[in-house]
């Protein structure tokens, strides 16, 4: 039996609305949780938003409305960018919920009965924007004297007290872990940064804050609210029961079990670094992996309000279409580094691919067998040579539907698994335009129906396997080619499914195009906002 797969984004911080960088990281961990569910296995995938902090309640100031309000309206926009980008979460989570509270709250005595907090005074450089402290060596010089974090926010010298935890106790700890577990910390890139940053040697974290109030407050330190990190990661353990639920805990965050962290390259040290030493601390089990992936630039430029180059991912989906936005970021970008978008590359992307490559495919071969068997499922050969182009071919699909796609999204590579995905829709389209079934048709029907029926199994095959990237556009394809949903899982990327339609008289009727070309906006040559 499988283990159960655990699988998180980054909580968002809603101090503004939601960007296309939120939006690519939660349709990448969503492809990756249907994945493992299409593999069978007992998945929990969870998103939320983190709502505590000093720049939460000074934005909410600015607003004028508290800090819970600016939350709530926030925090909706997130929740609707998941639901509108087909985001299969099984729990959108708000750091500002109770049941939160009591979990960060007992994390933090399960620290504190370890010996691992003690109240002193902070004396140091805090980044309001990051909601980090920086030690003087990590820092740069900006323009009119201002000192800078290595994100390049501004930071200031910060002077209260504060309770710290030991993280330099964790250093020899937390290199042995990735030295142990190299598989702890991905791409190889970000392992080999927070090594360095480690062995470049740890002091111990502040951990509490007293100039504001909203947050997680401190348990028996009046005044004192917990720094925004120690309540914002452990999000990842409420959504699993923490600390009342054991059966809960033991499904789904346990000793060896498949925890995955997927965020941003810019907080891979807060949850490679800070996250495992707190949960050693408290004597809880560790994350199996945490992959930092690249940020997304529009036409190559990064993201900001200044520039006003920031875009609204609901408006792309609105312009493009929900699969076709979800299809062009997973496949454009290598997950890991950092890629590029604009207007004119969705529609390129989507239209060669989706629209001309394997649109075209299903909608000529269905619109064929609909009109010339009267969607009467064609004869299928008892057997199928490999040696043979039906079989060729088939052992073709079956390859890359059944190992190099799977083994593409367990490895947390998206691109290349639709790379060979569109090896397979090319050698379809090569089939049919060789074995030209509209020639066949007057020339040889016994031929031509064989044909049709490599087709349709091959179509539906690429349809299973895709569904994870392109849940709705598949999922659409599958009802009209009559695939029961119990089939349409990895384990299920053989003939019979196809036999059995064949058995129950199954109809196909006229098919209806999935993926329509695009067209690119007339405002395409400018950013869209």
């Amino acid at each position: 039996m499988t283990k159960p797969y655990t699988i998180t984004t980054a909580i968002s911080y809603p101090n503004g609305r939601p960007h296309i960088g939120h939006a690519y990281e939660a349709i990448a961990t969503d492809a990756f949780a249907r994945f493992q569910r299409m593999m069978g296995r007992d998945v929990f995938f969870q998103t939320g938003t983190d709502e505590h902090g000093l720049k939460m309640a000074q934005t909410a100031r600015g607003k004028g409305v508290t800090p819970q309000e600016l939350a709530d309206e926030m925090s909706a926009y997130f929740k609707q960018m998941c639901d509108k980008l087909n985001v299969s979460y099984d729990r959108f989570i708000r750091t500002s919920e109770p049941d939160h509270h009591r979990a960060s709250q007992a994390l933090w005595r399960a620290m504190e009965a370890n010996g691992d907090l003690y109240l002193d005074r902070y004396e140091g450089w805090y980044s309001v924007r990051d909601e980090a402290f920086y030690d003087e060596k990590e820092l740069s010089d900006g323009e009119g004297g201002v000192k800078l974090s290595p994100q390049g926010t501004p930071v200031e010298w910060t002077v209260e007290e504060s309770w710290f935890f030991r993280l330099s106790k964790y250093q020899e700890p937390l290199l042995a872990l990735y030295r142990d577990h190299p598989e702890f910390i991905q791409p190889e890139s970000r392992r080999n940064e927070v090594m360095r940053f480690v062995e470049g040697g740890l002091s111990d974290l502040s951990v509490s804050r007293t100039s504001f109030d909203w947050g997680v407050k401190v348990p028996g330190s009046e005044g004192h609210v917990m720094y925004v990190w120690v309540d914002a990661l452990t999000n990842y353990l409420t959504g699993c029961g923490y600390p009342d639920d054991a059966e809960r805990m033991a499904r789904y965050w346990a000793d060896g079990g498949d925890i995955t962290h997927i965020i941003g390259k810019d907080i891979v040290r807060f949850h490679a670094v800070y996250w495992p030493a707190f949960l050693m601390s408290a004597k809880l089990p560790l994350p199996k992996k945490v992959f930092g992936h690249g940020f997304l630039l529009n036409r190559g430029e990064k993201m900001s309000k200044s520039l006003g180059n920031v875009a609204d991912p609901l408006e792309l989906a609105e312009k493009f279409g929900v699969d076709q936005l979800r299809y062009f970021l997973l496949a454009e970008v290598s997950f890991g580094n950092d890629g590029s978008y604009s207007a004119e590359a969705i529609v390129q992307r989507a239209n060669s691919d989706l629209a001309n490559s394997f649109g075209n495919l299903a909608q000529r071969t269905l619109s064929f067998i609909a009109k010339n068997l009267d969607g009467r499922l064609p004869w299928d050969r008892t057997t199928v040579g490999e040696e043979d182009p039906d079989g060729e071919l088939l052992a073709q699909i079956q390859y890359a539907c059944s190992v190099e796609v799977p083994r593409a999204l367990e490895q947390l590579a998206p691109s290349v698994a639709v790379e060979a995905w569109m090896r397979a829709v090319f050698a379809c389209n090569a089939y049919i335009d060789t074995q030209a079934p509209w020639t066949l048709r007057k020339t040889d029907p016994a031929r031509m129906e064989a044909v049709l029926a490599t087709l349709y199994v091959a179509i539906g095959q690429l349809a299973i396997a895709i569904r994870p990237i392109i849940p709705t556009g598949a999922d659409a394809l599958l009802d009209q080619l009559g695939v029961a949903d119990k089939d349409r899982t990895y384990s299920e990327l053989e003939r019979g499914w196809y036999r059995r339609l064949v058995e129950s008289g199954f109809t196909l009727a006229p098919p209806k195009p999935l993926f329509p070309r695009l067209e690119l906006p007339a405002d395409a040559s400018t950013p869209p906002a």
